[in-house]
């Protein structure tokens, strides 16, 4: 059954504290860049209750969570949200508390920010918190946003460590289950900055049935009705294994690099739509599209 619910991903824009990465910005405040005005906006506008929605800011993920929370925040009320909190779940037993899952509960959209997705699958993972996520998501008009890690670890399985430059060499990347809001996808941000598309190759070879997602900084997908849209300034890769013809995945040692024949991928900008049933891109602006008679 498809989720009543919508799933917006974002690529992110400056490092808020992952382990897995080696630049952390210890002045981000000063540089945050929230991609703003068209993806923000694509939240309040999509949102149940436009600005007037609850939107919880859940800064979990981050090392430096009062001054994320506090940026967000500030940016969601400059476009006019007049409801917005931050969430600061520090441990397990406050996820299972009933004050959090109150909150939740009288959320209309979730936004969870950067830092590292595996403290959001540790501490959030299997509790009160989580559940109730996941069922707003299913059954109601709901939205989950999340950028960076909160966008990582949105699907079933996604990626927590692993090098750009050595990717695709066997083994050199690292996998867990995500908060499993979307199944059959895997989720990289930073993408196109950060030359990722090598962890992308790597995660779906291992699973051909898995569709890579790489998501740019600036760049995000609106889900709904099992079909993605990009919004955003920048570029969307998906990576689609199901026609792999070979690689040598299983008969190389860890550590040696990776051969894959026949992999596909998609490029998709602003208001692409890929349909996940029917596994079909359509280019907004073909070079292809019928030319309206009146020109």
């Amino acid at each position: 059954m498809k989720p009543v619910g919508k799933l917006i991903v974002i690529g992110g824009a400056v490092n808020k504290g992952s382990f897995a990465e080696t630049d952390f910005d210890q002045n981000v405040e000063k540089n945050l860049n929230f991609f703003e005005r068209g993806i923000l906006r694509k939240i309040i506008n999509e949102s149940k209750l436009k600005e007037n929605s609850v939107i919880e800011i859940i800064t979990t993920a981050s090392q430096i969570p009062q001054i994320v929370g506090s940026e967000y925040k500030k940016a969601f009320e400059f476009l006019g949200a007049k409801n917005v909190n931050i969430l600061d779940i520090h441990n397990r037993e406050e996820a299972n508390s009933d004050a959090i899952v109150a909150r939740a509960n009288a959320a209309d959209v979730v936004m969870f920010t950067g830092g590292d997705q595996l403290r959001l699958t540790s501490i959030l993972g299997g509790t009160r918190f989580h559940d109730t996520i996941l069922l707003k998501y299913q059954e109601q008009d709901f939205i989950y946003s999340g950028t960076s890690a909160g966008a990582a670890a949105a699907s079933e399985n996604m990626i927590y460590q692993g090098s750009s430059s050595e990717a695709l060499l066997k083994g050199e990347i690292k996998t867990t289950q995500g908060l499993g809001l979307i199944d059959n996808v895997i989720i990289d941000t930073h993408f196109v900055q950060r030359g990722r598309i090598g962890r992308l190759f790597q995660a779906v070879v291992n699973n051909p049935r898995t569709l890579g997602i790489g998501l740019g900084e600036d760049t995000g997908l609106f889900i709904h009705n099992d079909v993605m849209t990009a919004v955003g300034s920048g570029l969307v890769i998906l990576v689609d294994g199901r026609f792999i013809k070979d690689t040598n995945l299983t008969n190389i040692n860890l550590g040696e690099p990776i051969s894959i024949d026949n992999l596909t991928v998609h490029v998709m900008s602003m208001n692409d739509h890929y349909d996940l049933t029917t596994k079909t891109l359509t280019i907004e602006n073909s070079q292809f599209n019928p030319i309206p008679q009146d020109r």
